[in-house]
């Protein structure tokens, strides 16, 4: 690891303006857990010990009993107790861990007759977590067929000027791109840098997080264009971002439950899984960023986070053209590793009945981020924090520690499944030094 930066955030000290979802806006209550290594990070076999504070109004809560638990990260737990509050602080003795992984203190106190929570994780020699899924022998053919199905589809799409999302210095287009013969399509917003010139511009693919929902204030990233990138920002079911909130609420509630989501759609069976042709989609939106006549010839980029920085890691291995890659906390990432008794990467098939055959297991190989990690040569830079339990850090390491290109993290431990407007500027400073701009 070349860089390994550890943002421990003070929470009295964040800005109300900004969003801070581990304390929440405009709480009466601010709970802060302060383990006794400063990075959160033990060897296995060290002992941790949290120091918890609590405060009403920024007061200390004296006399107040905080309940605890501790367990594996995502795993019940497997130890209770309690402690009393003096100068609203307490000390709390987690343990430790045998084997590299991560232990979650998980924290709740009620004031008031109101119960309030939190919760905290710290790692054990994550550096040595080993992926649980192993790839298919035949993982590359697989893809590599893949990919040849789809380079015999002409490249076909439309092109549509959105004015909402002009500006004096960004050019906007909603683009409808064919990802296959059969007629689906994606959509994505299209960004400029206004006066672009022939051969001038890197290109970033971004595709997106989890869910089926219209594409998300889509000018909130508009610094890419006016840097110079061509920026594509897609969604993945062929629905019309413009369509009304409620209509994708509609759609959502209607194909997208527990027991009907997209992203068990298929699992049986490799050749029909939703996610193919999601993924076939990411390859097909690089050719249509690298077909543009102000493509500098040389740049492609890929970024995303959560389900977005998991598909940016699947097109970075399975794409070759791809120069560098940004990913936020990923999912689909070791997706079997419930198998293991540990924690597995959204979207948490362990919590789902009839997802533990053995055709799904196989299935689930082909399509998971560690065995596309294996793959990828481009430089790679990757962000995730300790308490997220959408995406757990557990994860995050198995795939960080697969990466044999060149790599760097940005290891934020406070963070749960978010991640700040200044990280995310952050990761577009590494892409401009990264591809020498």
């Amino acid at each position: 690891m070349k860089r390994l930066l550890a943002l421990l955030t003070v929470a009295g000290m964040l800005p109300l303006c900004l969003r801070a979802e581990n304390y929440p806006y405009r709480s009466d209550v601010l709970w802060v857990a302060v383990p006794d290594h400063a990075d959160w990070i033990y060897r296995t076999g060290e002992k941790a010990v949290i120091e918890v504070q609590l405060y009403k109004y920024g007061i200390p809560q004296n006399g107040v009993t905080v309940e605890y638990e501790t367990g594996d990260d995502l795993r019940p737990a497997d130890v209770r107790g309690k402690v009393t509050l003096k100068n609203g602080k307490a000390l709390i003795d987690i343990g430790t861990m045998r084997r590299p992984g991560f232990r979650d203190c998980r924290l709740s106190a009620t004031i008031g007759g109101t119960t309030y929570k939190h919760h905290v994780k710290v790692g054990f020699s994550p550096e040595r977590i080993e992926a649980y899924t192993a790839k298919p022998a035949d993982f590359v053919e697989f893809w590599n067929s893949a990919k040849a199905e789809l380079a015999g589809t002409p490249l076909k799409y439309t092109r549509e000027r959105a004015e909402e999302y002009c500006t004096d210095k960004v050019e906007c287009y909603l683009i409808k791109l064919d990802i296959n013969r059969r007629g689906q399509a994606i959509y994505g917003y299209l960004f400029y840098p206004k006066s672009a010139q022939p051969g001038s511009c890197p290109v970033v693919l971004t595709p997106p997080g989890a869910g089926i929902k219209t594409i998300k204030e889509p000018l909130r990233h508009k610094y890419y264009a006016e840097q110079g990138f061509i920026r594509f920002e897609f969604e993945i079911h062929g629905l019309d971002p413009r369509l009304p909130d409620d209509k994708f609420r509609e759609i959502s509630a209607a194909f997208n439950g527990r027991e009907n989501g997209y992203l068990t759609n298929g699992l049986d069976d490799r050749d029909n899984y939703y996610m193919r042709r999601v993924y076939m989609a990411c390859v097909r939106s690089i050719d249509f960023l690298t077909s543009l006549p102000e493509w500098d010839g040389r740049n492609v980029i890929v970024q995303g986070g959560s389900q977005g920085g998991a598909l940016a890691l699947v097109t970075a291995g399975l794409d070759p053209r791809v120069t560098a890659c940004v990913a936020n906390h990923p999912a689909l990432s070791d997706m079997a590793r419930f198998k293991a008794g540990e924690a597995d990467g959204y979207p948490h098939f362990s919590r789902m009945k009839g997802m533990d055959t053995p055709q799904k297991i196989s299935t689930m190989a082909y399509y998971d981020v560690v065995n596309f990690a294996r793959l990828i040569t481009a430089p790679t830079y990757l962000t995730w924090g300790f308490n997220d339990d959408t995406c757990p850090p557990t994860t995050s390491y198995a795939v960080y520690n697969t990466l044999t290109c060149p790599k760097e993290a940005l290891i934020t431990p406070v963070n749960e499944h978010w991640t700040s407007d200044d990280t995310e500027r952050g990761q577009l400073e590494w892409i401009l030094a990264t591809i020498g701009r």
